[in-house]
């Protein structure tokens, strides 16, 4: 009998799509860590370190805990969830017509101590953003609770002009690579 799967996260976006390939964790174990960058610190690296922190922080010794965190990368620089519409736009001007990387980092903690992780890159590009299309994306709410302010599940895909990379990993959670991860740990089986 395989061990119960927590998903270490509240997010329903994660949870709609792990359904998606079939997989419904057994129960959710949302954490409460700081998710702030440390000095000089990029994109890449903040998001395997704030994955591995969910998932240490969720472990359970009867259950394989999946953890992950999403960071968005212009450059050097991260774009969390912004504060609040002003910044939502801020961060939509700076994307405009530029690519930009998301990241997302993957842990699975075995309930042997074990941590199997991967970390994702996708890149992507928008469209040059009118002043307008800022402003009726900002006014339609999207950008609330998204790392880069803007959700590519929703109206913003129509900003998307390039696209390299795993689409599910920009929604938030890449699920070939955590379905790999749960085959390697044989609870998903091939």
């Amino acid at each position: 009998m395989r061990p119960p799967l927590v998903l270490a996260s509240a997010s329903p976006r994660r949870l709609e799509l792990l359904a998606r390939i079939g997989i419904t964790p057994d129960r959710t174990a949302p954490t409460d860590i700081d998710e702030t960058p440390r000095k000089g610190e990029l994109p890449r690296a903040l998001a395997a370190r704030l994955a591995l922190a969910k998932a240490e922080a969720a472990a359970q010794p009867d259950a394989l805990v999946l953890a992950a965190d999403t960071v968005v990368g212009v450059g050097r620089r991260i774009l969390g969830k912004p504060a609040d519409a002003a910044e939502a736009e801020r961060f939509l001007e700076l994307l405009s017509g530029r690519r930009h990387r998301v990241m997302t980092g993957v842990v699975l903690a075995l309930p042997d101590g074990r941590r199997l992780q991967r970390l994702v890159e996708t890149t992507l590009a928008f469209q040059r953003l009118t002043a307008q299309q800022i402003e009726a994306y900002v006014a339609g709410g999207e950008w609330s609770g998204k790392a880069g302010g803007y959700a590519i599940q929703g109206s913003a895909e129509a900003f998307v002009r390039f696209l390299s990379g795993s689409h599910s990993n920009v929604v938030g959670l890449p699920l070939f690579e955590t379905a790999q991860l749960l085959r390697g740990a044989g609870w998903l089986r091939p």
